[in-house]
């Protein structure tokens, strides 16, 4: 199912600043049982991102009620919301008053190997480097071309992800998620003031991560630090969390802290 504005249907203004400059913002989550996980945070991050960007944010009873729409048909789905600035006459200048377009769209939830969740996956570093703007580092903005280039780079169905770092060789996370690396009892997630997209379930690991004894850090991480980290993860709303098991030639074996953190993201669904 698709709703534009709350009214099922499978299109917009070619007018649409979304589509004319990648002008909006956009969410993904999970539908279980009828529920949207993680909502408050989504909702939360949601209003964040739209207040970055000047953009008036959809009232949340009116998402919840797209969603809810969504969930009679798919109780158990990916969801995706985007909002745009709406129609706007040509030219970079946005409307003095936008009429912001809100899309929320339902997805079959992807089937990945259980090996990825059993043993880990492989993972490869993207030739493609990450631009760094402050004003836009941690938006989820509809402007994805650098990851797009970057996940062009491999067909190896044997490759799950790939990692990106900016033009300052800083590691800032995977094509389509957020990275963790663990050295002892502390877990490390790279500094997102410069680029990238600071994700809500990298902010649920950041919360709960301490019931597990772990210290948490944001910082700046490199591509030596992650070498040789004793445990490297990667997470989103969809997949979870995944283990690395091989970057390259770097091999990580057996899972320590991935199938706890894991089990707290599963618990914690509010």
């Amino acid at each position: 199912m698709i709703l534009v504005n709350g009214e099922p249907m499978q299109h917009i203004s070619v007018l649409d600043r979304g589509l004319a400059y990648g002008d909006g913002v956009f969410r993904t989550l999970l539908l279980r049982a009828g529920n949207a996980v993680a909502w408050s945070l989504h909702y939360a991050t949601l209003m964040a991102d739209c207040a970055r960007l000047k953009l008036p944010c959809p009232a949340e009873d009116l998402l919840q009620e797209d969603l809810s729409r969504i969930a009679a048909q798919a109780p158990d789905c990916v969801a995706k919301i985007i909002v745009t600035r709406g129609v706007g006459l040509r030219g970079y200048a946005p409307p003095a008053h936008p009429i912001c377009v809100r899309i929320v769209s339902s997805s079959v939830l992807p089937c990945y190997p259980q090996a990825y969740l059993d043993d880990g996956i492989v993972a490869r570093v993207c030739a493609m480097r990450l631009a760094r703007q402050p004003a836009l580092a941690g938006v989820k903005h509809l402007n994805r071309l650098e990851n797009v280039l970057a996940r062009s780079e491999w067909q190896d169905a044997d490759i799950a992800e790939g990692l990106l770092l900016d033009t300052e060789d800083q590691v800032i996370g995977g094509c389509m998620s957020n990275l963790f690396i663990r050295q002892g009892k502390t877990l490390l997630t790279p500094a997102l003031s410069h680029s990238g997209v600071a994700g809500v379930t990298r902010a649920r690991l950041l919360a709960r991560a301490p019931q597990l004894d772990l210290r948490v850090q944001v910082q700046v991480l490199t591509l030596p630090m992650l070498l040789a980290a004793e445990e490297v993860m990667l997470c989103n709303s969809v997949i979870g969390i995944w283990r690395v098991r091989q970057l390259g030639d770097t091999h990580w074996y057996g899972a320590q802290y991935t199938p706890a953190l894991r089990t707290l993201l599963e618990q914690d669904i509010d």
